[in-house]
């Protein structure tokens, strides 16, 4: 039976207290301290049992306390001062919006499929989603004109329980919107705002809500609503859940929806950002509005389009990538094409590798990397991986100049260090240390901090996770029905003394979970140690249908039932937010062993390091530029192995003995004080160095100079005097694909010796033959560098050569190389599209060789 109205009760709150509900609907609860303490101090055990969520607390909340609470002078104090401070964040910013490009446009719409934001608003899985969320606080501590765009999934992503075989079982927990602190979106006449899409012809309503985090608005996109089809409202039901039509159903409310939700809700992004190719079709839209409303064809509007959009790639492996069965987009896109005035076939070819392949599937992050002028992957390493990947998009270029450049991920530092090191932040940094966390200077003054604080201060945290660890397990037992005797031995388990190593992420098959497993006997001997004992604690899910993960949890399961493990290895149930919390901030070791290098960036590590903890890793992701053994340990040297079970082999030992030989006896190194001086140095020298440098302001703020204001600006140059840019750019690039066929290097002609001295010059010259087009389509560069064993080149830098002279359609191009360095050298010359035409002249996959 259905409920023919519907209406939602809220809150009484006392005129005093009011303040309490926009504190509420505003996610900066989830990083900042004191916010969390005014609702915590409501009712401590509340607070613990609403999931940390101010909303529903507010809700459940009796009144009695509500009106004790009104008349309670000390906690109004507290209020009024934390509704000041709050306050004074949203409106006196250290920079201004219109400080990042004055006297233009200048807006940027962040798309992604998962949000990490707070742990009561379940809506992502993992790593991505939490670099997402952080990208939304560190914009809104920049204050910058970003908003985010994404999906309000009604059962979110799954609950984590394990058998008693230790078997990992999936339940689905419906969210209620009513008490998150999340509102719907409505018109002037009070109606909710909704924008329609289609599927197979049949439109599809779409709910927006909003979700204010700081200064930035995330609008969320809804399916469940009364006038669409069951089988259409479910689309945003689950988080990567369903079958492949499901998925591309997500896709389409995700893209298409999203850049219809913007323009009702009167938002015209400057720059379109991409997490991850879910959100690609939000590119054919654009194209298709710019169509429909401004008259444009299919290539101005391209150009336009292509010109404003930035793509980041999460994926290490081509198979992570979502592809669709070119049958199934014709169901859903082959009308839509003809909307935007091309064959379906031409559609289906910008998500091939070979675009007139009929059998190759449709592939996302291929639709992406075509229609963005900016495409990074989140690591150096994972920016490497990515250019080999993707090659073949760009076949006529070596892997070095395939246009995949990379941006390492970063943390939102104040969202992840726990409160008694922000207070110790405080105190030694400056209260302002949040605002500014990618200063170096400000992190010069952890110098300041005295080693028995700092110490003494982690010391508290790792008491903090073994208690809550205790709590969990023991829940966990009663959930799975255990006896009484079992449940109370919870409290046996741990020591808040003992080496603590974490390790917590997804439980895909090359993070290799067990790996510190591998040696049960060995591994006895060292977390059993009568002196120095270690103890583990391991959380994470798998993918509901990843088999072989579950085995891995499986057997960890199995192996921490045994009575030499009992008490020293743990598994925490249902992996999130405030897990990883609690994780991160009381582990002594962050641990992670993937198999290299398919982390694509790894930054739970970075939130180990921001509250003191050591990494020991592989190097892969981050720490293949964070690691040095001032600040950690490495897993190996970086070596790729082709033999798996040899490498886990080699590398499960190695890691066995650097935590025998290394890691524990430094940790137990203590001196009279019982302060391990040795340890604190190495976590003061990894907050001295790498927070500063593996936190989100910095990564934001490299898009902002490398990204977003080119964007941007190209944008507001390109649509000027009526797209007429747009349209000129389109007619330069269609002169560019049907002449460069006419294009050729005739000769190039070297003038120095075999030999030459550093510091001098080697003269180059080329003469070209550009047919129909003229030197200023072109840029020809020298392409020199030193050379391998092979004669390819190790390495490569570019000189551009300037035109001279021309005879007879031949031009004439010199430069200079310079010689920096000694060893065995060698150049060549190419031609590709001007630089000054293009945002990124290798987009257009045209070159030619000498």
């Amino acid at each position: 039976m259905k409920a023919k109205i519907k209406y939602n009760v809220i809150p009484n709150l006392p005129q005093q207290l009011e303040s309490l509900r926009r504190l509420a609907y505003n996610l900066c609860f989830g990083w900042k301290g004191e916010i969390r303490d005014l609702f915590q101090r409501i009712g401590p055990r509340l607070w613990e049992e609403c999931g940390h969520n101010p909303v529903l607390m507010l809700g459940l909340v009796s009144q009695d306390r509500l009106d004790e609470l009104s008349s309670d002078q000390g906690f109004q104090a507290q209020l009024e001062q934390v509704s000041q401070d709050f306050d004074r964040y949203l409106s006196q910013p250290r920079i201004q919006a219109m400080d990042y490009l004055p006297d233009v446009p200048f807006q940027v719409a962040y798309f992604s499929a998962e949000f990490g934001l707070t742990e009561c608003l379940p809506i992502y899985s993992g790593g991505m989603g939490a670099l997402a969320g952080d990208h939304l606080k560190s914009a809104s501590d920049l204050n910058m004109p970003v908003v985010g765009v994404g999906l309000l999934y009604q059962e979110g992503y799954f609950s984590q329980y394990l058998s008693y075989d230790g078997w990992q079982m999936e339940t689905y927990l419906a969210n209620d919107f009513a008490n998150m602190p999340v509102s719907l979106v409505r018109n002037q006449e009070g109606q909710p705002l909704s924008v329609s899409v289609d599927f197979k012809g049949q439109p599809v309503q779409i709910l927006i809500w909003r979700v204010n985090v700081g200064r930035v608005p995330l609008y969320m996109l809804d399916t469940n609503t009364g006038v669409n089809p069951p089988e259409f409202r479910q689309t945003t039901a689950q988080l990567y859940g369903g079958d492949r039509e499901m998925r591309l159903r997500q896709e389409i409310v995700l893209g298409i929806g999203g850049i219809r939700a913007l323009k009702a809700l009167g938002i015209e992004p400057t720059v379109i950002h991409m997490n991850e190719g879910h959100s690609a079709f939000s590119a054919l839209e654009r194209i298709n509005i710019l169509r429909r409303e401004k008259g444009l064809s299919f290539d101005a509007a391209r150009e336009f389009v292509l010109a404003s959009t930035v793509f980041t790639t999460h994926t290490p492996v081509q198979a992570g990538n979502d592809v669709f069965d070119p049958e199934l987009v014709r169901a859903y896109f082959e009308e839509y094409a003809k909307g935007m005035g091309i064959n379906f076939r031409v559609l289906l070819g910008y998500g091939r590798l070979e675009p007139r392949d009929e059998n190759e599937h449709f592939s996302m992050s291929t639709l992406a990397l075509r229609l963005s002028s900016h495409t990074n992957g989140v690591s150096r390493l994972h920016g490497h991986v990515s250019r080999n990947i993707w090659q073949k998009v760009w076949h006529n270029h070596p892997v070095e100049d395939v246009p995949i450049d990379h941006i390492t991920n970063g943390i939102h530092v104040p969202t992840w260090i726990s409160r008694d090191m922000a207070r110790l932040f405080d105190r030694y940094l400056g209260p302002d240390w949040a605002e500014d966390p990618d200063n170096e200077c400000v992190w010069e003054h952890v110098e300041q901090i005295p080693s028995t604080e700092l110490w003494r201060t982690h010391e508290r945290c790792r008491e903090y996770l073994v208690s809550f660890a205790r709590r969990r397990l023991a829940e966990q037992l009663k959930n799975r029905g255990a006896c009484a005797t079992e449940v109370q031995a919870a409290d046996e388990v741990l020591t808040p003394e003992a080496l603590t190593i974490g390790f917590a992420r997804r439980f895909a098959t090359y993070k290799r979970a067990t790996l510190l497993f591998r040696d049960a006997d060995r591994l006895e001997r060292i977390v059993n140690h009568p002196e120095y004992p270690v103890q583990i604690i391991v959380a994470g899910k798998a993918h509901p249908q990843d088999n072989e993960g579950k085995e891995l949890i499986k057997a960890i399961i199995h192996l921490a039932r045994q009575e030499r493990f009992r008490r020293r290895i743990v598994f925490l149930e249902d992996y999130n937010i405030n897990i990883a919390h609690h994780m991160v901030s009381g582990s002594d070791l962050w641990l992670n062993t993937p198999r290299r290098p398919l982390e694509a960036c790894g930054t739970s590590g970075m939130k180990a390091l921001a509250n003191g903890s050591l990494n020991l890793s592989v190097l892969d992701g981050w720490w293949d530029e964070g690691y040095h053994r001032d600040f950690g340990w490495a897993l190996g040297h970086g070596e790729v192995y082709q033999d798996h079970e040899a490498q886990d082999d080699i590398e499960s030992r190695d890691l066995y003995h650097i935590l025998e030989k290394e890691v524990v006896p430094l940790f137990y190194q203590q001196g009279p004080d019982g302060i391990p001086m040795g340890w604190v140095e190495k976590m003061r020298s990894g907050l001295r160095h790498l927070a500063p440098i593996f936190n989100a302001h910095r990564m934001v703020q490299e898009y902002v100079s490398r990204y977003y204001l080119p964007c941007s600006k190209r944008f507001n140059t390109l649509c000027s005097d009526e797209f007429a840019g747009a349209k000129d750019l389109a007619a330069w690039r269609k002169k560019l694909m049907t002449s460069w066929h006419e294009v050729s290097i005739e000769e190039v002609t070297y003038s120095g010796g075999l030999e030459m001295p550093v510091g001098q010059q080697v003269d180059v010259m080329a003469r070209v033959r550009l047919g129909t087009l003229s030197p200023e389509d072109v840029t020809v560069d020298a392409y020199y560098g030193p050379l391998d064993q092979h004669g390819d080149f190790a390495e490569r830098e570019t000189v551009p050569l300037e035109v001279v002279d021309s005879v007879d359609g031949i031009y004439t191009f010199r430069g200079q190389i310079p010689c920096q360095k000694t060893g065995r050298f060698g150049y060549t010359v190419r031609v590709t599209p001007s630089h000054k035409r293009l945002e990124n002249r290798f987009i257009m996959g045209l070159v030619t060789w000498a």
